[in-house]
């Protein structure tokens, strides 16, 4: 699974509906809204690295409001979950 994280800059009056049309697409498991220098963060789930451009580029950058994307790929993900079941030794 390929993970992509995308900072996304919207018009401010349309931050709702761009939110929600993007938690449509398919690829986007997740869409966040956010303090900071963008409004949205979408995280972004596709089995092939192909995907990653018809997600980003070919859908979600083409969302009525979206003025502009910063996308980030993960190498490696790392939990607290993942980490606690890596040193547990079965005792509760």
């Amino acid at each position: 699974m390929i993970t992509a994280i995308v900072m996304i800059a919207v018009e401010a009056d349309k931050i709702p509906e761009v939110a929600a049309a993007i938690a449509d697409l398919d690829g986007v498991s997740e869409v966040y809204s956010v303090a900071g220098d963008v409004d949205l963060v979408a995280i972004v789930r596709v089995r092939e690295f192909e995907a990653i451009a018809d997600v980003i580029a070919g859908r979600l950058s083409k969302v009525e409001g979206v003025v502009h994307t910063d996308t980030h790929i993960a190498f490696r993900a790392y939990s607290k979950h993942d980490l606690d079941a890596t040193f547990s030794l079965g005792i509760e």
